[in-house]
């Protein structure tokens, strides 16, 4: 007869913070596979054998980890390999750009189940989009073969207060300062939410879902879209900031742009000269004035013009339009190149409308990044376009779900109870020091 599982010793409601500790250890090297047999993990932690011994069995009393068959001997009996149980819960993702919606169901490994995209204008206001969010979501969950959700994950367009999930005078986002977003989704879908800026989460999904990023912990991913950003992660963690605002390179000063206004309200902003839309409007005069008869019809043919345009028309040998996208490739790359100097990444990914099509403006910054950089500094450093293209910012709404609940102090409350579905209250735990 099976040995039951041990109860996990609980403070209250709580696992006391020692032993939330050691089995978030284990927990976080199954499901990276870093180490998936209890002897791989022993030598993997660090930890002794009955400690070890022990947090199977409470993971596995829990429900999140089980056995997957047996690993390779080493001179007595196989050991039991381990896997988390990734169907054991749904995590909602969702990724709002400022001219698109995208939706999804993941497993809690972060692969994604379902999803769907379709064009949005977040200009509209909060009710609006997340309102079409909350019915989308919902299609996905009916056609889910069950499950109840988890968390749910969140990224816009602008500067987010990680710590309470509120949008703060995001200028693009009218509308949206300090719309609570954590608060709505939590009640819709009783489950915990976590809001981010999307770029940072373009950077964890990089980070998590890329296998060319196995083994990097310094990266940069730089997003040139409708505007421009940049997430950071730094020794295998995204580095937020003491208030969750880093990474905004689009409100840097380039000299440049003295004289031109950005939409924060400022003047010589990078966005205002090299961003998406920016590069949209000055494509739409060398169209107007007659200087690329491209970008003019495609301008005739749809009434507007986009960043992916401008590529489009420099790599079919536009000539204007590859001044427009060098230029930009220069201010970017120049900006790129002291956070460079500065932070010392292993791997700079570019994705963004202005990067997904040709390779004029990645060529720019590759060169200018490499010219302006210190040597050590670009001795080993990749520059490369994102494979993940629009996929980076669902993948990383998900993966941020994962990575807080199975941080210590938030697994702590909930893993008790074998679910954190029904206990929104842990999105509370967003941006506290875990060793606190």
């Amino acid at each position: 007869m099976a040995k039951p599982c041990p109860r996990l010793s609980t403070e209250g409601d709580r696992v006391p913070s020692e032993q939330a500790e050691s089995l978030a250890a284990v927990l976080r090297a199954v499901r990276s596979n870093a180490a998936v047999t209890q002897p791989a993990l022993i030598r993997h932690l660090g930890l002794g054998r009955g400690v070890v011994t022990a947090r199977i069995a409470e993971l596995e009393g829990a429900g999140l980890i089980t056995q997957a068959g047996v690993g390779p001997s080493t001179g007595g009996r196989q050991p039991r390999r381990l896997r988390l149980r990734a169907e054991a819960g749904l995590i909602v993702g969702v990724d709002i750009g400022a001219t698109f919606l995208k939706v999804g169901l993941a497993d809690l490994s972060g692969r994604i189940l379902d999803r769907v995209m379709e064009p949005a204008d977040v200009a509209l206001g909060p009710d609006g989009v997340l309102g079409r969010v909350e019915e989308l979501v919902g299609t996905l969950l009916a056609r889910s073969s069950g499950g109840s959700v988890w968390g749910v994950g969140v990224g816009v367009p602008g500067p987010v207060e990680f710590s309470t999930g509120l949008p703060v005078v995001p200028p693009i986002m009218p509308g949206w300062d300090g719309y609570p977003i954590r608060e709505r989704f939590a009640r819709t879908w009783n489950a915990p939410t976590w809001v981010d800026n999307d770029v940072n989460l373009m950077a964890l999904g990089e980070l998590r879902a890329n296998p060319a990023a196995a083994g990097v912990r310094n990266l940069l991913y730089v997003k040139v879209g409708t505007g421009i950003g940049a997430g950071l992660v730094s020794g295998g963690r995204l580095h937020r900031g003491s208030e969750g605002c880093a990474g905004d390179i689009g409100h840097v000063t380039v000299s440049e742009s003295e004289d031109v206004t950005c939409r924060c309200g400022n003047t010589g902003c990078l966005e205002a000269l090299a961003g998406g839309a920016a590069l949209a409007a000055q494509g739409r005069r060398l169209a107007e004035t007659d200087r690329s008869d491209e970008l003019a019809r495609v301008l005739e043919q749809r009434g507007r013009l986009t960043a992916a345009d401008i590529a489009s028309a420099a790599e079919l040998g536009d000539v204007a339009a590859k001044e427009l996208l060098v230029n930009a490739g220069k201010l970017i790359g120049s900006t790129l190149a002291t956070l460079v100097s500065f932070y010392n990444p292993g791997w700079v990914a570019l994705g963004g409308n202005a990067i997904s099509t040709g390779d004029t403006i990645l060529t720019q910054i590759r060169e200018t990044v490499r010219r302006r950089s210190l040597p050590l500094a670009t001795r080993r450093l990749r520059i490369e376009r994102s494979s993940l293209g629009t996929e980076a910012g669902l993948s990383g709404a998900v993966n941020l779900v994962a990575d807080e609940l199975f941080e210590p102090r938030c697994l702590a409350s909930w893993v008790p109870h074998s679910t954190p579905s029904g206990r929104p209250e842990l999105a509370s735990f967003a941006g506290l020091d875990v060793a606190a």
